[in-house]
């Protein structure tokens, strides 16, 4: 019995120092701990008292004999995940599950700030990290012991939507070399400039993932909290620029395994190790991610399936709906916001509208807003350029003129980006695309005011002047799907440019007609026209 017991322990600590299980009755990975541990006494015990018998039972005699309290304890943990299990089902709690993302309707237009072209973040994961592994080869001291993380997460720093990625060992034999010092830096990549920035560290980063034993972060957390149930491990800088690991804590709210929710986070000072917990209300304001996008995205749809109850969500699938199929973040309020489409769970490609959660507090809202999901969104902006065959990024999700728009960005095949493109959420054949993000946001801005969305900037009258004369010359362009006509004056050898759409009695001048026109001074053969009228 010592024997087993002394073998048992060896093992046990063995698999709770690699897979560190939550010491927890609502984990699920405790019961397998602790079966697992009762199955290895027991099938130790067989082995030491080397019992043979002829048969099953006289094995389980043996066993119960032998084994009685670990198989008493496997029988009860059994029992108890089970009816633990059962308890928490959806069938029964339905309701329960619709209730754990709380949802307030929201006015997008006053609550979604405008966007300048100038703040627009263009910078999805995939480009992010590319920069990001340019940069690191730019660095020889750096690149040749560390790699940079395949993931990068997106964060406000300083008042900037940038993403944030720290570096790896490159291998156990530099993790020796270099152990002792830490990691010397981490990357912070601007989403609107596309600046990728070096953040070295006077004391360098000592508990992250790519540490081996007791340092590594994951490890370092459940030695610390053996009880927490983690479910997220985020990358996070403070206001000062040092590196924090953000571990999102939960809890299984409906029975023992079901309704995962986020109770808080415990901080982790990635130079020192200090540590600390806040519940969810209580984390610090520069803190971006708590609650995970996953996580937020299950539990919206558990709204959206059976707020009407479970039997709707079989029968009658009256008002259920789903998010779709992606999700992207927004920076807002010095929050991160997490965004997805919202559709019928029939699976058409329009959305309903969307929800905006705030990844820090859990704070929801839902936008009713008609249209097109971001997929029929990027196939929209790809056909405009169908021509190139350029693939779109999963659409950010903007205020321009008060309307829904999808920003994305259009990349080869190389996966650089060669334009950008914007598609009106409500009215997804109102595209827009420019090789720069400002030349895309005025062409758009242009197809607003023509499709009735928006309405024309007045004019600033300051260097605006008046001429009256007759027309000796008319000529016409079609440009942007618009028909300008060059009115040209007796007396003169200019033209004045008029938006025929605007001032359509340009459309009806003869040679000879006396006209009134206000024109924007400048220098030039032509000359920007603002009215026109005949006399």
């Amino acid at each position: 019995m010592f024997i087993s017991l002394i073998i048992t322990v060896v093992l046990g600590l063995g698999y709770y120092y690699i897979k560190l299980p939550a010491i927890n009755l609502r984990a699920i990975e405790f019961y397998t701990f602790v079966l697992l541990l009762c199955a290895v006494y027991c099938i130790c015990n067989l082995f030491v008292t080397g019992f043979k018998a002829s048969g099953i039972r006289e094995y389980a005699r043996h066993l119960l004999k032998k084994c009685t309290v670990p198989v008493v304890i496997a029988g009860a943990f059994l029992v108890i995940s089970v009816a633990g299990a059962l308890v928490g089902n959806v069938f029964f709690r339905a309701k329960d599950y619709a209730g754990l993302l709380p949802m307030e309707a929201g006015d997008f237009a006053a609550e979604v700030d405008e966007v300048r072209w100038d703040q627009i973040p263009m910078l999805d994961e995939n480009s992010a990290n590319t920069l990001a592994n340019k940069q690191m080869g730019e660095l020889p001291d750096l690149v040749s012991q560390f790699e940079v993380d395949g993931s990068s997460a997106q964060i406000n720093y300083q008042d900037r939507p940038v993403r944030a990625t720290y570096l790896n060992y490159g291998d156990p034999i530099k993790w020796w070399k270099n152990r002792s010092e830490g990691i010397p830096a981490y990357l912070l990549i601007d989403m609107v400039t596309q600046e990728v920035t070096v953040q070295r560290l006077e004391e360098g980063i000592r508990y992250s993932p790519s540490e081996i034993f007791n340092r590594n972060i994951y490890r370092h957390l459940r030695f610390r909290y053996p009880t927490k149930m983690f479910y997220d491990v985020n990358f996070e800088v403070d206001d000062d620029g040092v590196p924090y690991w953000c571990a999102t804590t939960v809890t299984n709210t409906i029975g023992l395994f079901g309704g995962t929710d986020v109770t808080g986070a415990v901080l982790v000072n990635a130079l020192t190790g200090e540590s600390q917990y806040y519940e969810l209300g209580d984390v610090p304001s520069w803190v971006d991610r708590v609650c995970s996008a996953r996580l937020i995205l299950e539990q919206y749809d558990y709204y959206g399936l059976y707020q009407g109850g479970f039997w709707n969500s079989i029968l009658g699938q009256t008002g259920c709906t789903k998010s779709t199929s992606g999700y992207n973040y927004i920076a807002m309020d010095d929050d991160v916001w997490v965004y997805t489409g919202v559709t019928s769970v029939g699976g058409d490609e329009s959305n309903l509208g969307f929800i905006l959660v705030n990844q820090r507090t859990k704070a929801a809202r839902y936008y009713a807003c008609a249209g097109a999901n971001e997929r029929s969104g990027m196939n929209s902006a790809q056909g405009a350029v169908q021509q190139y065959s350029y693939e779109a990024t999963f659409p950010l999700l903007l205020n321009i003129s008060d309307e829904p728009t999808y920003f994305m960005a259009l990349k080869d095949a190389s996966q650089l980006v060669k334009m950008y493109a914007m598609v009106n959420v409500s009215q997804y054949q109102i595209v827009s695309t420019g090789t720069t993000v400002e030349e895309c946001q005025e062409n758009y801005a242009k197809l607003l005011i023509k499709n009735g969305l928006a309405e024309e900037a007045p004019q600033e009258t300051e260097n605006v002047t008046e001429v009256t004369g007759r027309v000796v010359e008319i000529r016409s362009s079609v440009m942007e799907g618009d028909t300008y006509y060059f009115i040209c004056l007796e007396g003169q050898a200019l033209y004045y440019l008029i938006n025929g759409r605007e001032y359509p009695v340009a459309t009806i001048l003869n040679v000879g007609d006396k006209v009134t026109i206000q024109y924007e001074e400048g220098e030039g053969e032509i000359l920007i026209g603002h009215s026109l009228e005949r006399r």
